[in-house]
C-alpha cells in the first residue's frame, strides 16, 4: 500500500528503536535521509539493505516532485532524520505537507525525541510546556527572545549548540537569574548528563571544560508575581460588600474568600473603619 512513513530513530543509543520502525525501514521502497551516511550506520547495524536518498533543507525542489511521483506510482517511502523524530527542528515539513495535499496516506512511527527526553529528565512541571527549537544567533535578538519569555508560566525548552551554550546561559543569568534550568547533554549516550541549577551555576559548571555534543536546555516556569494587597484596598472591598446589603460579618467572610486573606487582618480593618 502506498504510504509515507515518518520514522523516529535513536538520538544516541542504537538500541532505542522500535520493532515497528525496523520492520517499516525494511519494507519500504526508499528511505529519505537527512544525511545518508548517518542513516547508513543504523541500517548496517540492523542488516537493512533498503535504498536511501538524501532529503534535507538544501535539496533541489525537483527532488520533492520525484518523491511525490513515486508515492503516486504506488511506492512506499520512509522519512528519517539523523536522530530522533523527523520534523522536530529538522527538515521534512515540505514533503509531509505536499503528501497531505496530494491525498497520500501518512503514518508516524513514534520513538525517541531529544526535547521530550530532556523535559522528562528535568523534574519540572510538564502539565504544560513549550518548545522553541534553535534560538536566534544574534545577541540582540537572543536577548529580546528571553525578555519575551521571562514571565512564561510554563516549562519551556530549546536546542543549543555546544559552542554557544555558555554565552546563552550568561544572557539567561542577566535576564532571569532566579530561574531553575536543566541542561540535557549527550542524552542516551555514554557521557549523558543533566546538570541543574541557576544560570550562573551552570555557566560556572560548563566553563570548566570544553562543551561537546547535542544539547537541550529546559527552563522552569516563572512564578507569578503576587501583588501585595493594601489595607485601603481591603477596606474598599468591605465597603462595597456592605453597600450591597451584607452584614459586617458576611462582608468580612466574603473578602477573606475573594482575596485569600487571614480573618484577623480583614476583621481588624473592619473594626478600625
Amino acid at each position: 500500500m502506498t504510504k509515507l512513513y515518518i520514522v523516529s530513530t535513536p538520538i544516541g543509543n542504537m538500541e532505542d528503536i522500535t520493532l515497528r520502525a525496523l520492520r517499516v525501514l525494511k519494507e519500504v521502497d526508499l528511505i529519505l535521509c537527512e544525511d545518508t551516511r548517518v542513516t547508513h550506520k543504523l541500517l548496517v547495524k540492523y542488516n537493512i539493505d533498503t535504498k536511501t536518498s538524501s532529503y534535507h533543507k538544501f535539496t533541489d525542489p525537483k527532488k520533492l516532485d520525484e518523491f511525490i511521483d513515486m508515492l503516486k506510482e504506488g511506492k512506499s517511502l520512509a522519512l528519517v532524520s539523523d536522530a530522533g523524530t523527523p520534523l522536530i527542528s529538522d527538515p521534512g515539513d515540505s514533503l509531509v505537507s505536499r503528501a497531505i495535499e496530494e491525498g497520500i496516506d501518512i503514518e508516524a512511527i513514534p520513538g525517541p525525541c531529544a526535547v521530550v527526553t530532556a523535559l522528562t529528565l528535568s523534574g519540572f512541571d510538564l502539565r504544560e510546556f513549550a518548545f522553541f527549537g534553535f534560538l536566534p544567533k544574534k545577541t540582540s535578538e537572543l536577548k529580546a527572545f528571553f525578555e519575551s519569555k521571562k514571565t512564561l508560566e510554563l516549562t519551556w525548552a530549546f536546542y543549543e549548540s555546544p559552542n554557544r551554550l555558555v554565552d546563552t546561559l550568561k544572557i539567561i543569568d542577566e535576564i532571569m537569574p532566579d530561574r531553575e534550568i536543566c541542561v540535557g547533554r549527550e542524552l542516551t549516550k555514554l557521557f549523558e548528563e543533566t546538570p541543574r541549577g541557576k544560570a550562573r551555576e551552570l555557566v560556572d559548571y560548563f566553563s570548566q571544560k570544553p562543551v561537546k555534543g547535542e544539547i537541550v536546555v529546559v527552563v522552569d516556569k516563572s512564578t507569578p508575581l503576587v501583588k501585595e494587597i493594601t489595607d485601603d484596598e481591603i477596606l474598599d472591598c468591605l465597603k462595597k460588600n456592605i453597600d450591597r446589603g451584607m452584614s459586617k460579618k458576611d462582608a468580612v467572610k466574603e473578602v477573606m474568600k475573594d482575596l485569600d486573606l487571614p480573618k484577623n487582618r480583614v476583621y481588624k480593618i473592619m473594626l478600625n473603619a
